[in-house]
């Protein structure tokens, strides 16, 4: 029997901390590990023909709350991450759109930015698949920002329907999510991410710290959801 593919996959990446103080490493020494991780889980996933795949790189509390030195060290494992993906061959030959999501421009340093709005450019035409990156993003947050614009642009309660709303949302052009995996050996979800699209969505935790979840782990979670029936809500 022939698997069934997500047609857009969600990874929230848990655990790079927890690695890094389970080796006795710094915490930005995990993020730098997960960010590897990425890499190797984007290329197979699209050659398996996964056509959406996101990844929650930060909450706005983890820029926020965190120590100024992790911080710091986080900002720039991403500035060397996404300047990598940019010269990467398979973004190009795989026609994979990028699509950075949340507060990100309020967030990050200028450098950090324009590197961003690069690759944004760069891949605006690639129609084949997308790429999404959650940075300084929370769901809760996207809800009530979602909410202001709906009431500001002044349409009446009885024309607010779901299809509106998703209009609003930061994920408009995102398909719902079909198939979430959460690594870090916690089953839980945080800060509501995308609370809208994966309404219906299939869940997955893994019991492996993002750093350790390789690609055999990934093929592992895609075969659960093939065999899985799908309800919807039904």
């Amino acid at each position: 029997m022939e698997n069934i593919l997500p047609n857009h996959l969600v990874i929230i990446p848990d655990g790079n901390r927890r690695w890094a103080k389970q080796h006795g490493l710094d915490p930005w020494l995990g993020h730098e590990e997960g960010a590897k991780n990425i890499e190797n889980l984007v290329r197979k996933a699209f050659d398996l023909g996964i056509r959406n795949l996101s990844f929650w790189g930060s909450s706005i509390d983890n820029l926020t709350k965190r120590p100024l030195e992790e911080k710091r060290e986080l900002l720039r494992i991403y500035e060397q991450y996404f300047q990598r993906l940019l010269e990467s061959k398979d973004i190009f030959e795989k026609q994979a759109r990028i699509n950075v999501i949340g507060r990100w421009r309020e967030q990050f340093p200028q450098k950090l930015k324009s590197i961003l709005e690069d690759g944004i450019e760069k891949t605006k035409s690639h129609v084949k698949c997308t790429l999404n990156f959650f940075l300084a993003y929370n769901g809760d947050d996207e809800m009530v920002e979602t909410i202001k614009k709906i009431v500001g642009s002044g349409v009446s309660p009885e024309k607010i329907d779901g299809d509106l709303v998703k209009q609003n949302l930061m994920t408009a052009e995102l398909p719902a999510v079909d198939f979430l995996i959460r690594t870090g050996k916690e089953a839980h979800l945080s800060a509501g991410f995308m609370m809208w699209d994966t309404a219906n969505s299939e869940l997955f935790f893994a019991d492996q710290y993002f750093p350790d979840f390789g690609i055999a782990h990934l093929e592992e979670a895609l075969d659960d959801f093939s065999l899985r029936r799908r309800k919807k809500g039904a």
